[in-house]
């Protein structure tokens, strides 16, 4: 997998868990979702395209 899409992945990942521990950084959940959202669908576009074999 592509690290630049595993980091955004795990970005995702914290912002979804800062945004849901505090109701005030509630934006942050919203971020996180089109975030992941942005990122499930170019590792399904590379996993569709056969993506690089290196």
């Amino acid at each position: 997998m592509n690290i630049a899409l595993l980091i955004i992945i795990v970005v995702a990942i914290v912002l979804a868990i800062v945004g849901g521990m505090n109701a005030a950084l509630n934006w942050l959940l919203w971020v996180a979702l089109i975030v992941g959202v942005i990122a499930l669908i170019a590792f399904l576009l590379r996993l569709v395209r056969g993506g690089s074999r290196t």
